[in-house]
């Protein structure tokens, strides 16, 4: 969750007025603040491009008319926050993301208009190779280059133990941000670009492994609104194969990651039975690489054996893979580890909540 002062969370479950700005950084150095009367910011670990920003404004000088104002847009980014007014001093603004500016439309005489954009790491999707690419050496070292070819100045912050890979090459046209998912995985970690547009490598905590950042309770005063759950066998799996390539003429590496567990629904010796599924990369040229990815990779793997999907006050502080504590009217209680969410930007607006897992409470 994103950092926020101790009084921050227990605002929100009462009465109070939420903050939101709209700042436009035009290419020119100007920056606008946007008078909005709606929109939203979608966050969804499931998607390639993880932030995405729809902004509604009465402001129709935002449309870009005349040619100095169209260069002045290609390439504008908009920085959305959500926060807390407490009625005195300044108040508390959380990021929801730093965004390139993909569309302006509307009507130039009555409006509205609607910006909409993605997160930054769309400018690296959208710098195809133009010549065939190669990465070595390590998975931070590979991501930073690749990344950094498209945006010199960006921010990679690496929380994962660094591990080497082998070269693997990408032809004419390929996917540099796919690249980025692809180098990520060989340590079972992800990529992406976090509230404040900073680019990240991390792996999904396991959902008891970590304390529950925040309780969503149907209790008096609680933040609940309402919830289901759920229980698929879609996407579950007990195994995760790894299979790589030597850097010699040898025969390729692999190494196959179980649920060893006797008390997990998913044990691969147990009713569940055998399910696995296979990942493969060329940056994977050891036994030892293989068998950090397939371990990894087999934690979120297992992990959705249940699932829900909630609405609760907002809160804009919360990040996929965050978990939180939630209390159902039936007094059930869960952890569920937080995968995707919408956050509105006007006062009355839903905050729908999906989840990747959800493990009982005790």
């Amino acid at each position: 969750m994103y950092p926020v002062s101790s009084r921050f969370l227990p605002r929100l479950a009462e009465s109070h007025n939420p903050v939101t700005e709209v700042l436009l950084f035009l290419t020119d150095g100007r920056v606008v603040p946007v008078e909005h009367t709606g929109g939203s910011v979608t966050v969804d670990r499931g998607q390639t491009i993880r932030r995405t920003c729809s902004v509604t404004s009465a402001d129709v000088s935002l449309i870009p008319l005349t040619p100095t104002d169209q260069l002045a847009t290609y390439g504008a980014r908009l920085l959305i926050s959500r926060g807390v007014d407490y009625g005195s001093g300044a108040p508390e603004l959380v990021p929801l993301g730093l965004f390139r500016l993909d569309t302006v439309e509307g009507d130039p005489s009555d409006g509205p208009v609607t910006l909409t954009g993605k997160d930054i790491s769309a400018i690296v999707a959208d710098d195809k190779f133009t010549a065939p690419y190669q990465a070595t050496g390590t998975v931070v070292g590979a991501i930073t280059a690749l990344i950094t070819r498209s945006i010199p100045d960006a921010q990679v912050i690496s929380l994962i133990v660094d591990t080497p890979i082998g070269p693997r090459a990408w032809d004419v046209d390929g996917d540099p941000w796919a690249a980025c998912q692809e180098v990520s995985a060989a340590a079972g970690a992800e990529c992406f670009v976090n509230a404040d547009g900073t680019f990240v490598i991390s792996v999904l905590p396991d959902v008891l492994s970590v304390d529950p950042v925040w309780a969503v309770e149907a209790t008096e005063g609680g933040v609940y609104v309402k919830g289901t759950r759920a229980m698929s066998l879609d996407g579950v799996f007990n195994g995760v194969l790894a299979k790589g390539e030597t850097s010699d003429a040898g025969a390729p590496v692999q190494y196959l990651a179980v649920d060893s567990d006797p008390g997990s629904p998913t044990y691969w010796d147990g009713p569940f039975g055998h399910r696995p599924t296979t990942y493969s990369s060329s940056t994977l040229t050891t036994l030892v690489a293989c068998a950090a990815a397939a371990n990894v990779k087999l934690i979120a793997a297992k992990a959705p054996n249940a699932k829900g999907d909630l609405s609760s006050l907002p809160n804009p502080a919360l990040e996929p893979g965050d978990v939180i504590r939630v209390m159902h009217p039936d007094g059930l209680r869960e952890l569920h580890q937080i995968a995707s969410f919408t956050v509105p930007l006007d006062v009355g607006g839903d905050f729908p909540i999906g989840t990747i897992s959800a493990k009982e409470d005790g």
